[in-house]
């Protein structure tokens, strides 16, 4: 079963760059105590993920993070050094782009998909969620083949606060 919306999160250890080497880093060291927008996507360097998911995030980082949020954290399934790479050449700087390598915390989450028809193996569903100390506020999976509801824009959005009198008060 895929976490939900007030469930914390699994432990696990996703890898990340650092000084040349990927470093592990568990998800108490990158989500306890700390507010954090995590997007996940089914490849570095793959279309949709390199064209708009990723730019959305590198683009919008200051606004989300002017949120509040504490930091931006980019997973997929795919290794720190893919991982690090694809987050120069995007000039991702603001992000930690964290690798999955093994798929442990995907599957941890049950937000897995069979990429095997592509020749991706399994992979991560696109995906986007709102961390506060290690539990998930705001949780927002795509249907297959689309990118709306995982987007940095509409996660800007959700992090908007409620205004009394507003529509969405």
């Amino acid at each position: 079963m895929a976490i939900q919306e007030g469930d914390k999160l699994p432990e696990a250890t996703l890898y990340v760059m650092e000084d040349g080497k990927p470093t592990p880093k568990t998800t108490a060291d990158l989500f306890g105590g700390k507010k954090v927008v995590v997007f996940a996507v089914p490849g570095a360097y793959t279309p949709t993920c390199s064209q708009a998911h990723l730019p959305g995030f590198v683009v919008n980082a200051d606004a989300i993070k002017g949120k509040g949020v504490d930091s931006i954290v980019c997973i997929s399934v795919n290794d720190a050094f893919v991982m690090g790479s694809w987050g120069q050449d995007a000039n991702a700087d603001e992000i930690i782009m964290a690798g999955d390598g093994n798929g442990e915390f995907t599957a941890a989450v049950g937000l897995e998909m069979d990429g095997s028809g592509f020749g991706l193996g399994t992979r991560s569903q696109r995906y986007a969620m709102i961390v506060d100390d290690g539990t998930v506020t705001k949780l927002s999976v795509e249907a297959p083949g689309q990118f709306e509801v995982s987007k940095a824009e509409a996660i800007l959005e959700a992090l908007e606060p409620l205004v009394p009198g507003s529509c969405h008060a």
